[in-house]
């Protein structure tokens, strides 16, 4: 029954405005992405900055080695869930977007439109600022050897970082993938040889950190529900395929098996980057290795969490809860330039003001309060039930814990973001009031940026 109401809701009909002038040729994006794209655009954005720094919070927040790396397990299984019930959703709603359009075609516009008010204005913003803020603390290190690099330079690099990520991906999505592609396959092999180096010293006997077992550890259910903000951080990125589905090459086939090669592939390499950072001291003598792999890894994730991201702006403009002129794709290159332009420019205020820990918790909190409103409707999907139901009560553990325990005033600024988008939906969305100033602009920006509407690629 749940198959049947999700598939009659994908195929409804799209928002007026997505269609080009009737009689001339559609436009729309090209189906680009592979399986080993795939691969690389999840396990390339998973893998950022967030395995390098969250290690040291998880710890802080557990107390100790073991207990962290029972954490980093916790979290990679919680990933292989929620990307399995994502599989079973993105197979039927075959539209790229992936929280927005599944809350879109399953509870209806208006906690759609709630989703991507927060996700483009702040969500996806402040995820890209945070890896772009890791990028240039590591790029800015060798400059300032044995102080901390100032905080003008980080910013500044972290912008260049994002501007050069908008230039690539407005240019040509096989440009973006190979980017991806390369900067993955860069990165997997500098995190094997840290991981290899790490392994010989353990077997000659460098255990000393393990040998105290869960000695220390923190019960407090807000500590540990902090420590699964800063795992989880490091395992976004699980679902961003599900952005892109209607440029994937055959999408039911390359989703899921690009999920299965994928997570476990991240999640083993994590937890043995854990066990080989923590057990040995040989990296403080490759200290040169680390900051290269933190590099490549931030810098890849970032260019992942761009590609995805603006895609959510791109769809929500198409389905008509955002200005008109952010669903258009350039009429050459046909990509959505003005989507990415708008991501861009919310990422660089981002990174004015945030600081990469504070963005994490705020960026943790929020993805989680809708991924556990998703999946009480994927309860009802074909995912074997026990999956979604696990998924559900982490989700809502993770909301609520950080509350109950330490009750911060920016949850509540939070929460009043969110329902603050009940000003812009009523008449801009429900009775679809739009100023005639608007209009114009949209025509004038239309023409300088060369971009036309599009149109849905029913797979």
């Amino acid at each position: 029954m749940g198959n049947e109401r999700m598939e009659r809701k994908a195929t409804a009909p799209l928002h007026s405005s997505t269609d080009l002038t009737e009689g001339k040729e559609k436009l729309r994006l090209k189906q680009e992405v592979g399986l080993i794209s795939g691969v690389s655009l999840i396990a390339g954005t998973m893998i950022g900055s967030g395995i390098f720094m969250s290690p040291e919070w998880v710890l802080h927040h557990m107390g100790n080695p073991a207990s962290s790396l029972l954490i980093w397990a916790a979290c990679g299984l919680l990933a292989m869930f929620g990307a399995l019930s994502y599989a079973e959703l993105g197979t039927i709603i075959k539209e790229s977007g992936g929280d927005y359009i599944y809350i879109l075609r399953i509870f209806g516009s208006f906690p759609a439109f709630l989703f991507a008010y927060t996700s483009v204005i702040l969500v996806r913003p402040a995820s890209l600022a945070a890896v772009c803020l890791s990028f240039a603390e590591y790029a800015t290190a060798p400059f300032y050897p044995g102080c901390s690099s100032p905080q003008v330079a980080v910013k500044c690099t972290a912008a260049a970082c994002i501007l050069i990520l908008t230039i690539i991906n407005c240019l040509n999505v096989r440009l973006a993938t190979s980017v991806m592609n390369i900067f993955t396959a860069a990165k997997l092999l500098a995190l094997l040889v840290i991981v290899v180096g790490g392994l010989v010293l353990l077997a000659k006997g460098q255990t000393q950190s393990f040998q105290n077992g869960f000695q220390g550890t923190t019960a407090g259910i807000g500590a540990v529900g902090m420590a699964f903000y800063q795992g989880l951080w490091s395992y976004d990125g699980w679902n961003n395929l599900n952005y892109v589905t209607e440029e994937l090459k055959k999408p039911e086939v390359t989703l899921p098996r690009a999920l299965m090669i994928a997570i476990p592939l991240v999640t083993c390499l994590y937890l043995l980057v854990n066990v080989t950072l923590r057990g040995a001291t040989w990296a403080v003598h490759w200290a040169w290795l680390i900051s290269l792999s933190v590099a490549l890894s931030t810098f890849g994730s970032s260019n992942g969490t761009f590609f995805s991201g603006g895609r959510v702006c791109y769809i929500a403009a198409r389905e008509g809860h955002m200005v008109n002129i952010l669903s258009m794709a350039h009429v050459r290159r046909l990509t959505p330039s003005p989507a990415l332009l708008f991501t861009s420019a919310m990422s660089l205020i981002m990174i004015i003001s945030g600081s990469f820990t504070s963005i994490v918790n705020f960026f943790s909190f929020m993805a989680w309060l809708f991924y556990g409103i998703l999946y009480a409707d994927v309860l009802l999907s074909q995912v074997p039930i026990i999956i979604p139901i696990i998924v559900l009560m982490a989700a809502v553990y993770l909301v609520l814990a950080p509350i109950i325990d330490q009750p911060q005033i920016e949850i509540l600024y939070i929460v009043l973001f969110i329902f603050s988008g009940i000003i812009f939906y009523f008449p801009l969305v429900r009775f679809k009031y739009h100023p005639r100033f608007l209009q114009r602009v949209t025509l004038h920006l239309q023409l300088l940026l060369e971009v036309a509407p599009t149109t849905r690629d029913a797979n």
